[in-house]
């Protein structure tokens, strides 16, 4: 029977969808989505939820209930204290503090999820970036469009958490495609993104477009050369590197990568 148990049902979907950008309940296919669906089973990974707070959790769960008659009204909804209150146990997680964090897990990432990275950086637009393009504004001192270890630490200091990244001089090696010893525009960008912002569907999709150079709905060996070197990172479009990221992201074993195993690249931490 359908009513209004489902519409809360579906307002908790879309409520863990805007706070973590991937859905509750995920599946290779739609059956296996389904499946998951039927049995309830969804988790808060601590390093997508880490800045939500609790409140907001707690009612993610009581609109997910399976048992209809054990989920919240609407009534109940609008009356929770996350609703009411606009989250009273939020942390304040400093945009630096999140930022220095994104950039630390880029450094860990394959040379493929770091150009797709490049990629999405080039492609989105200024309402997805805002934030960050203000905040590398604020840190270029001189203005001339790049960053120095000097001045993003200074800019830590500033933000009072210069103790969290005392690895930067390595966080800034990584993140320095060009090698120019110095961290431009979408450089930034790439390493500093959100997953909220690059695992939007159609963002990967957009990504994934420009490595399947000939648009058959798969990327070959070919492909990943060609537009590996024709970026800023050369030095990784070597033969055996690219055999090396094929073999990493081609679960199958085909030799070739699809939309499904490049979306899983991208999702891993």
């Amino acid at each position: 029977k359908y009513d209004n148990a489902c519409d809360i049902w579906s307002c908790g979907v879309i409520m863990y969808v805007l706070l973590c950008g991937y859905p509750p309940f995920y599946g290779d296919t739609d059956a296996d989505v389904l499946q998951k669906v039927r049995l309830g089973n969804f988790t808060f990974t601590a390093a997508d939820w880490k800045g939500v707070s609790e409140d907001a959790k707690d009612l993610i769960r009581k609109t997910l209930k399976m048992n209809p008659r054990d989920r919240y009204t609407a009534e109940q909804c609008l009356a929770h204290v996350w609703v009411k209150n606009k989250a009273p146990k939020a942390a304040n997680v400093p945009l630096e503090g999140g930022t220095i964090n994104n950039m630390r897990s880029f450094r860990s990432q394959n040379k493929l999820k770091k150009a797709a990275m490049h990629v999405i950086a080039q492609s989105l637009g200024d309402s997805d970036l805002k934030n960050l393009k203000s905040l590398f504004m604020s840190l270029d001192k001189n203005g001339d469009g790049s960053l120095t270890v000097a001045e993003l630490k200074q800019g830590l200091e500033q933000a009072g958490i210069a103790d969290k990244a005392d690895d930067l001089q390595e966080i800034l090696k990584h993140i320095d495609a060009d090698g120019s010893g110095q961290v431009d525009y979408t450089e930034f960008l790439a390493a500093a993104m959100d997953k909220k912002v690059y695992l939007k569907e159609e963002t990967v999709w957009a990504a994934f477009r420009v490595f399947d150079r000939d648009g058959d709905g798969k990327i070959t060996q070919a492909e990943l050369k060609q537009v590996l070197s024709a970026g800023n990172m050369d030095e990784i479009a070597t033969a055996t590197q690219i055999q090396e990221l094929m073999k990493d992201v081609d679960q199958n074993g085909d030799g070739e990568i699809d939309f499904k195993e490049f979306m899983e690249m991208m999702k891993k931490a």
